[in-house]
């Protein structure tokens, strides 16, 4: 597979042959060993496999906040590993957003500045950083909570604010682990809503690390990372542990 110049017709995020390993005494520990996979543009993946089998490493890697061992990203026809870190981070910040289980955000801001963040990393002004964390906030519906701390947000919210963080500077994919991990099955099924959502109307491509089978099962296409490698999991057959892939 060569690099292709990313267009209409190219996937938006292509991982080659992903190894990846870490030193140990005993020898290396092996936590991937050749994933290939494709993202289009809008496509939600979700990405199944037990605790421990490498979806949080994947995931790093596809986002460029790692580096493989061996193989290659390609981000918008452009190949991470050959970047420098300040490039790298250029891209990341326009490119890509993150959700992770626990939402890391700042708790002395309020949720406004809490999503401003992204956009003074890249270095827009004052006026237009709050404009249009204001906007996304509101959009995730959070628009009475902009001055609340996180603090004084319940878990849920919390959540939302950092799905609004990732959202607010436009990225082409978003990276999601265990985005609603921590939530309960109505905040879970809110934010869930919201992510299919903008899937569908902004052509935001996610990437969806997760244990959650109602949320794995609303996704475009499921993947099951064993081993070392990613196998699709064929429409109607539960995973492993799974008694029903669909959640319905």
């Amino acid at each position: 597979m060569s690099d292709r110049q990313f267009g209409a017709d190219s996937p938006l995020l292509v991982a080659h042959r992903l190894h990846k390993e870490y030193p140990g005494g005993g020898g290396p520990l092996v936590v991937l060993r050749g994933v290939d996979m494709e993202v289009e543009p809008g496509e939600t993946v979700g990405i199944v496999g037990a605790s421990g089998a490498g979806k949080s490493t994947l995931l790093h890697l596809l986002g460029g906040l790692d580096r493989p061992t061996r193989g290659r990203v390609v981000l918008a026809g452009q190949r991470l590993s050959q970047l420098s870190d300040s490039e790298l981070s250029s891209v990341r910040s326009k490119l890509l957003g993150f959700v992770f289980q626990f939402h890391h955000l700042l708790m002395e801001f309020s949720a406004l500045e809490n999503v401003t963040l992204p956009l003074r990393i890249q270095g827009v002004d004052d006026d237009t950083a709050k404009r249009k964390a204001r906007a996304v906030l509101e959009e995730v519906g959070l628009g009475e909570r902009l001055s609340h701390r996180p603090s004084a947000l319940s878990g849920g919210e919390q959540q939302r604010v950092a799905f609004a963080r990732a959202l607010v500077h436009e990225p082409m994919v978003i990276l999601a682990d265990e985005p609603s991990g921590n939530l309960d099955r109505a905040n879970s099924e809110h934010l869930h809503d919201l992510m299919f959502s903008l899937a569908r109307e902004k052509r935001v491509a996610f990437v969806v690390a997760t244990h959650d089978e109602r949320l794995a099962g609303r996704t475009d296409r499921l993947l099951r990372l064993d081993d070392g490698v990613v196998v699709p999991v064929t429409a109607g057959v539960a995973p492993e542990g799974w008694s029903n892939p669909t959640g319905v």
